[in-house]
């Protein structure tokens, strides 16, 4: 039995190419790095506790945001809430959470997630307790933008974290679509607990409910997050102070003014309507020349633009999470005072709602985290909620400018119809701009965005 002779190209069969092979190699060590578990943790439970402790704080910001709204009625009759001041209990919250996000996710890429995190679950334990003992509608209020804080610190670290430890792949797929269906998770805990609250207990139980939780996710993250402290502070990202001072009231001037207009005496011929509006935008454009042209470090770095379709898909958010905002809100008015439903009846029929929020933000969420640095993970969270949450109360505040200006003359009921062609023009707008102007790829196992960078510059050097 002889030794068989080479093939040859003529023998209809050629040899392999080590060049094919070698990329072959490559890809299925990419394969297998996407799908396997981070070296940070050291086995399943470990792995189970930190992705349930930063799924949390996705949970409880839906449930701060939609149990609010199906609370409102309830809150309008035992807090003599005024009709003119409905929308604050929802719009101080979002407003707070807009103007501070990018400010916390430049400390969470300065400080790492760990701090900020665990800071932020610890002061929404409080804030919430807070909420929970206020004797007026202006102290509620109040605490709810102290609760703002708290999201706006625990959801760009929270997104920060899981960006930065899991590599882009099937895992990490996996992970961000059961933290976006935690959205929904926590969008329906906040109805429930809400419903239950207003039905059954007191309002005051549904804030008490949420710092229960709270206090859980506080007590989950200290314990199960990995410290990444050292390795932030020698990174050498540091705070844009300029852009963070002109940031705060650029954002609250404008989204004030927007949402008072309606309710002002004058509406908008009241004097610190169009003052305010004017300050904010002066303010805005300041910020604008600042981050563009004067300081080294901005808050919002324009290059994040340049990666393709990051412009039109943030716009096209900012339409689509302002319809969901919108849309929720007015929905449970309009169940409540039109149909003059329950609170557990809101409950059931508003439930369904949230399937739309949870497939944007799992897009958003893969999209944004695997177009950006690890140095820039924290960013990377911030703009995916600031999105949301500027979405929100912006276009409420139209919303609510829309309601009252056809409520005197069509009634309560065509004025409720009127805010909901508004948000439906907004979201085949969203649409529009998604279709036309936005292409996402099939999520996949490949290099991160570092790894990316360092190959080329070494290829560079070559």
């Amino acid at each position: 039995m002889g030794v068989p002779e080479t093939l040859s190209p003529h023998d209809g069969v050629l040899p392999p190419d080590p060049e094919q092979a070698r990329i072959n190699h490559e890809l299925a060590d990419l394969e297998r790095l996407g799908r396997e578990r981070p070296k940070c943790f050291g086995g399943a439970w470990s792995e189970i506790s930190f992705c349930l402790s930063i799924f949390m704080s996705q949970i409880l910001a839906e449930y701060y945001i939609s149990g609010s709204n199906v609370l409102l009625p309830t809150l309008v009759k035992e807090l003599d809430l005024p009709e003119a001041s409905a929308i604050w209990p929802s719009t101080a919250l979002s407003l707070v959470v807009t103007s501070t996000l990018l400010i916390f996710g430049r400390l969470t890429d300065m400080f790492g997630g760990y701090a900020i995190y665990n800071a932020g679950a610890i002061w929404l334990t409080i804030s919430s307790i807070l909420c929970g003992v206020s004797q007026t509608w202006l102290m509620l209020v109040i605490c709810r933008a102290l609760q703002g804080f708290a999201l706006a610190a625990f959801l760009p670290s929270g997104i920060m974290i899981l960006g930065s430890t899991y590599r882009p792949g099937p895992r990490k797929n996996i992970v961000f679509s059961i933290y976006g269906a935690c959205a929904a998770l926590g969008f329906f805990v906040g109805i429930f607990f809400s419903g239950l609250s207003g039905e059954y207990l007191t309002w005051r139980w549904y804030f008490f409910f949420g710092a229960i939780l709270s206090a859980i996710t506080a007590a989950l993250s200290l314990w199960s997050i990995p410290r990444d402290f050292a390795e932030k502070r020698n990174s050498g990202v540091k705070m844009d102070w300029p852009g963070a001072c002109l940031s705060v009231p650029a954002a609250v001037l404008i989204v004030f003014a927007i949402a008072d207009s309606s309710h002002a005496p004058q509406g908008w011929k009241t004097p610190y309507i169009p003052l305010f509006l004017a300050l904010g935008l002066i303010i805005l454009g300041v910020m604008v020349y600042v981050e563009g042209w004067v300081v080294k470090n901005p808050l919002l770095p324009g290059d994040i633009f340049k990666v393709k379709y990051m412009l039109p898909l943030v716009i096209a958010l900012l339409f689509l999470y302002g319809t969901l905002g919108t849309f929720l809100l007015y929905a449970v008015l309009y169940m409540s005072d039109i149909m003059g439903a329950s609170p557990m009846q809101i409950v059931a029929w508003t439930a369904p709602m949230g399937v739309g929020g949870l497939i944007l933000f799992n897009l958003a969420n893969v999209f944004i985290t695997t177009n950006l640095p690890k140095a820039r993970q924290g960013l990377a969270g911030a703009l995916i909620n600031c999105t949301l949450h500027m979405g929100i109360a912006v276009m409420l505040g139209f919303a609510d400018i829309v309601q009252t200006e056809t409520v005197v003359d069509s009634g309560t009921r065509e004025s409720y119809k009127a805010v909901f062609w508004y948000q439906t023009g907004l979201a085949i707008l969203g649409l529009i701009i998604v279709v036309l102007f936005v292409r996402i790829r099939e999520a996949k196992s490949e290099l991160t965005l570092d790894e990316r960078e360092v190959m080329a510059a070494t290829a560079g050097e070559v």
